[in-house]
């Protein structure tokens, strides 16, 4: 409920105004040395491909990978030992308070086997230079255009790279290049850690040759035990040389000699087709990969991938000042922040969790998993799969707040994946109606729980990736997406937790509780974690909200209300903090996850404006557990404490996010990011950017209010920081189907703009004052 003073400020333009112009200040990460470690490489991607570009001189490693390649092959987890029997004991023993005991018979409600299998990387392509002794060596990535850059000096011949990964004409292409005719000169080989079936060769003409590598994905032999692989991969490599030859050497390498420039074009495929299919044929995908690319110059390809990526870049810009440190490579710039602050590298990482979300989830790709879609190690922490206990879901976060819903398309196809899985779950493992999947998922779609009862044991995986579906329908206003791929999915869902839920019996006020779950990742098994309750509270009221848009189903949205009534209810416990567990307490922690402040963030269900008490309980939750934790923890807190309107705190975990976890340099250990602006947990975990992304949202932007009538309220400025007193951003999207451009200074609003794509009304909030959008779609309304 808002109840607020009238704004006294406001001209509406019934004319469209032309969008701000984006700011001077360079998008770039840029270091004056070639990559030591993985980690200090630089990522291009299109989705679908992924590749860390390590800008050497000598022999450039590019490392690659494929979204498709995953470990092992279609499996259904599910335990033959589980059923309701095992599932009513469990809860009977967790509610006399025997959480040993219950964990060892739950150990027969455990996939089966108890570990997923892992996201693989395909193979390393080498560029063999020998330029051993170079000068004036930079290495770049333009993040506005998506194209990494190497330029250096060898022998009084400049020479330079460019590398990108083009969505359109799904390949990386690399350009060579010198400033004098004759002097490109270099070998090209791949090698994979795989099973090799084959390596062909074959020269196309006297200036272009083309290298194919053939294999299988390595059998597993890791946590889950051993499992055949089934997916079979290909890659080929073409080069085409200017003013030279190519051959193939002594060695079996493609050979360039004497070439004023080359292009090297990276095309790959497997036999995945989707979890449950694994017979494509990888050789007539490649075949027709490759004549795709016939005839089109790097040009032709930088063209289309630039304007492809801008289209969706340069939807939203951040400006908060001119850079104070844009002279110093990145990974000095980072360590310089500790002590004198940059606000421009703050914009900076922002603007790459956008880069990376484009880079590594489009329309038709795998779903951007823990390391995005890079990956150097055939065992990766935690599989590189999906955790869905936040992780999988943090990926998301900027995608429909930062303007890039189309990047949400791969998560939505997933979900569309895990009802198949988790339908069979469902039935198998408890005899339940509807789907359900649980805190991991990997290419395979695996639903049922993994690794261990304590945390693995955690039901509502799906009930919080429906939320992503809402948030579709909330930002875009788009009812057949609603009607015909969310609703359907929503409800489903809806009907496993409905038949879920059982009745607390120690309080008597007819509460339901969930169970057997546990709070992510602490505490062990348990009934009625406050984070399920949040979750299926927002389930159960938006799934009645979107029947009630669609006209359906009005007796089960009557149902699921009622249900959401009886759900046992946040609670304020013995040191001020929200409770974690309905049953237990334990407040001091400096735990990594905050799992029951989920209805803070990202769900909506707790505001200082409307909920005072409970969002203090969440203050005083957040000073028990302090600022420290793993990169993608601090990030969940920069939204937090946006949440909670403060501003200062927020940028407080903004710039300990932005501290440097390891530099060859300095010895420096600890922090939140590496030398290219990777998310640390440690190790590497890409969910820290796109949670640092969405965080810097939630400070300048809210829209998650409704007023008495049901209008989204926007709130502009909510928690800006005194550290930042001038900036603007454009381009941010608020549910109900606006866009908002905000400029500040001095820590006061100077003027927000406002596009309604709906004609929904709405209410701006700024300082305690409100007023009205006017309801008109397409208009473009100033407010100043």
């Amino acid at each position: 409920m808002v109840n607020l003073p009238r704004l006294t400020w406001m001209m509406v333009l019934t004319v469209a105004l032309p969008v701000w112009a984006a700011a001077a200040v360079p998008l770039e990460l840029w270091y004056d040395r070639p990559s030591e470690k993985w980690t200090d490489a630089l990522p291009i991607g299109n989705g679908h491909m992924g590749a860390m570009v390590f800008g050497r001189t000598d022999t450039e490693r590019v490392q690659f990978n494929e979204d498709t390649v995953w470990a092992a092959g279609p499996k259904d987890y599910s335990n033959p030992k589980a059923g309701p029997e095992l599932l009513a004991k469990v809860r009977q023993t967790l509610f006399a308070g025997e959480q040993k005991a219950a964990m060892k018979l739950a150990r027969d409600l455990m996939s089966v086997p108890i570990h997923q299998r892992p996201y693989q990387p395909f193979a390393d392509l080498n560029l063999t230079f020998g330029h051993d002794k170079v000068s004036d060596y930079r290495r770049s990535l333009d993040l506005n255009r998506a194209i990494a850059h190497v330029t250096y000096k060898h022998e009084g011949v400049t020479y330079t790279r460019q590398y990108l990964a083009s969505y359109p004409d799904r390949v990386i292409a690399i350009h060579i290049a010198a400033d004098q005719p004759g002097q490109v000169s270099f070998t090209v080989d791949m090698d994979t850690i795989h099973d090799v079936h084959s390596i062909e060769k074959s020269v196309n003409s006297g200036t272009s040759g083309t290298l194919i590598l053939r294999g299988k994905v390595k059998d597993y032999d890791g946590r889950g035990g051993k499992a055949p692989s089934k997916v079979r991969l290909e890659a080929r490599v073409r080069v085409i040389a200017e003013g030279g030859t190519v051959w193939f050497n002594d060695e079996e390498m493609l050979q360039v000699e004497g070439a004023d420039t080359a292009t090297v074009m990276l095309v790959t495929a497997t036999s995945y087709t989707n979890f449950r299919d694994v017979r494509a044929d990888p050789t007539k995908r490649c075949d027709a990969r490759l004549a795709h690319l016939k005839g089109k110059t790097f040009s032709d390809l930088r063209r289309a991938h630039v304007s492809d990526h801008k289209a969706l870049f340069d939807r939203c810009t951040l400006t908060l000042g001119a850079g104070k440190s844009l002279d110093l490579p990145t990974d000095d710039r980072i360590i310089a922040y500790a002590e004198k602050p940059d606000p421009a590298l703050a914009a900076l990482v922002f603007q790459y969790g956008r880069y990376l979300m484009i880079a590594s989830s489009r329309p038709g790709s795998q779903p951007a998993n823990l390391q995005g879609v890079w990956n150097d190690k055939l065992a990766p922490p935690w599989e590189s799969k999906y955790t869905l206990n936040i992780n999988a879901e943090m990926n998301y976060w900027p995608a429909e707040l930062t303007n890039l819903s189309e990047c949400h398309e791969p998560f939505f196809d997933m979900i569309d994946d895990l009802t198949v899985t988790g339908a069979v779950v469902a039935k198998k493992q408890y005899d339940l109606p509807g789907w359900v999947t649980h805190h991991n998922t990997d290419g395979w779609r695996g639903a049922a729980p993994i690794t261990h009862p304590a945390f693995g044991l955690w039901p509502t995986g799906g009930a919080w990736v429906c939320q992503h579906l809402w948030w579709r329908y909330q930002f875009t206003g788009d009812k057949t997406f609603l009607r015909e791929r969310a609703y359907p999915v929503l409800k489903s869902s809806c009907e496993f937790y409905l038949a879920w839920l059982v009745e607390d019996p120690q309080f008597g006020k007819g509460w339901l509780v969930s169970g057997p779950s546990n709070s992510p990742e602490r505490g062990g098994l348990v009934m009625g974690p406050a984070m399920d309750h949040q979750i299926l509270r927002y389930l159960f009221l938006n799934t009645a909200r979107a029947a009630e848009e669609l006209g359906v189903d009005a007796d089960f949205a009557a149902k699921l209300r009622k249900t959401h009534d009886r759900l046992a209810p946040n609670q304020i416990g013995s040191m001020g903090q929200l409770k974690e567990w309905l049953y237990k307490e334990a407040p001091e922690t400096s735990h990594r996850h905050v799992s029951h402040l989920w209805g803070l963030h990202p769900g909506e269900e707790i505001t200082p404006q409307d909920t005072p008490k409970l969002a203090e309980a969440c203050r005083r939750t957040l000073q028990l557990r302090g600022d420290g934790g793993t990169s993608w923890s601090m990030a969940w807190k920069i939204n937090f404490w946006a949440r909670l309107l403060d501003g200062d705190h927020a940028y407080l975990m903004s710039n300990k996010f932005l501290k440097l976890t390891s530099s060859s340099k300095t010895g420096l250990t600890g922090g939140g990011v590496y030398a290219n602006l990777f998310s640390s947990h440690p190790p590497f975990q890409i969910d820290g950017n796109f949670g640092y992304t969405a965080g810097l949202a939630e400070m300048f932007l809210q829209s998650h209010r409704r007023n008495a009538d049901g209008h989204t309220v926007i709130d502009l400025l909510p928690a800006l920081p005194s550290a930042w007193p001038d900036g603007k951003v454009t381009g941010l999207r608020a549910r109900g189907g606006f866009e908002v451009d905000i400029e500040w200074k001095a820590g006061k609003l100077v003027r927000a703009e406002v596009v309604s794509d709906l004609g929904n009304p709405a209410v701006l909030v700024y300082d305690g004052k409100e007023k009205k959008v006017p309801a008109r779609k397409g208009e473009r309304v100033l407010f100043k």
